[in-house]
This record gives C-alpha cells, sequence and structure tokens, in this order.
C-alpha cells in the first residue's frame, strides 16, 4: 500500500505523522554556552533516524562558545532577531542573518552564533543531519576583525 515500507500493526496511527506542540520541547539536550537548545525530534523522541530538529534561543548580547557538530550538517533558520555566524580555524570570518533567512553549517567547521541585538532575544529553528545532538565545545582565540562574508549563489549567479 504504502510503496515499499511495510504498514504496521497500527496503520501509522501512532507510527506515523507526529505533532509536537511547541511548548512540550526536551530541554535536556548538548548545550553549548551562551545559548539554549531544546530537542522537538530526535531518535528518543519520535524514532527518528537521520535527524535533529529543535529551537535555539540566544539572549539580547549573548553569545555562544566556539563550537562544531563533528560529521553533522546543520540548518538554522532564523524566526526573530538578528544573528551573527563567525566560523573559521579562528573564526576569521562573519556574516549576519535576520528572520527568514537560512544558514548552513558543513560538518567539522568551527562556529560561534552571536546575538546582534541589544535588546532582543534572537530565536532559530535548527535542524541536524543525525538523530544524534553532536556538539563538540572548542578553546579558540578569535581573529579580530573579523572578514565579512556575503552569499554567493553558484547556481542563480546574478
Amino acid at each position: 500500500m504504502s510503496d515499499g515500507a511495510e504498514v504496521p500493526e497500527d496503520g501509522w496511527k501512532r507510527t506515523g505523522v507526529r505533532v509536537i506542540p511547541g511548548d512540550q520541547l526536551d530541554p535536556n539536550t548538548a548545550q553549548t554556552p551562551g545559548m539554549n537548545r531544546a530537542t522537538a525530534i530526535d531518535r528518543a523522541r519520535v524514532g527518528a533516524q537521520k535527524l535533529w530538529a529543535g529551537t535555539v534561543h540566544i539572549h539580547a548580547n549573548a553569545k555562544t562558545g566556539p563550537h562544531h557538530h563533528g560529521p553533522l550538517e546543520s540548518v538554522i533558520y532564523v524566526v526573530s532577531g538578528r544573528a551573527r555566524m563567525r566560523w573559521g580555524e579562528h573564526l576569521e570570518f562573519v556574516a549576519e542573518a535576520g528572520p527568514g533567512d537560512f544558514i548552513y553549517v558543513p560538518p567539522y567547521v568551527p562556529h560561534q552564533e552571536i546575538n546582534a541585538s541589544s535588546d532582543e532575544t534572537l530565536s532559530c529553528v535548527l535542524v541536524r543531519s543525525d538523530s544524534e545532538a553532536v556538539v563538540v565545545n572548542l578553546e579558540i582565540d578569535p581573529a579580530e576583525p573579523p572578514e565579512g562574508v556575503a552569499w554567493i549563489d553558484p547556481i542563480h549567479k546574478a
């Protein structure tokens, strides 16, 4: 019936689509100083095999410690506030993102999320390419000043 997948005994009632209410996210996940992560979707909560999804909130004027996520790819969607991302071996590169913008972080890239606002919380949705929330915190002396890097679309060149 479902082309390739065997229909479970419950007919997908409890094993199909899940809706996770926003007020029922799990804060018991890997954390980085300067931010609060909460899990919506992972292996333990919904049986996800290849995804981790949740929220991240960075308070006004705050920044995370430098870190990376091992072999995982990450996508950050900015819901509200202004994100300043630094990355590189010495956090020598920088770019900003606002509401509606997406940020892609490749595997093993050292990075730091910064709330660019002095009076507004930065709120984002975060998705990673595995159900485990890998976070490797790093000790990095950042380069000053960082070099601004603008997005250039390799497919739709202007």
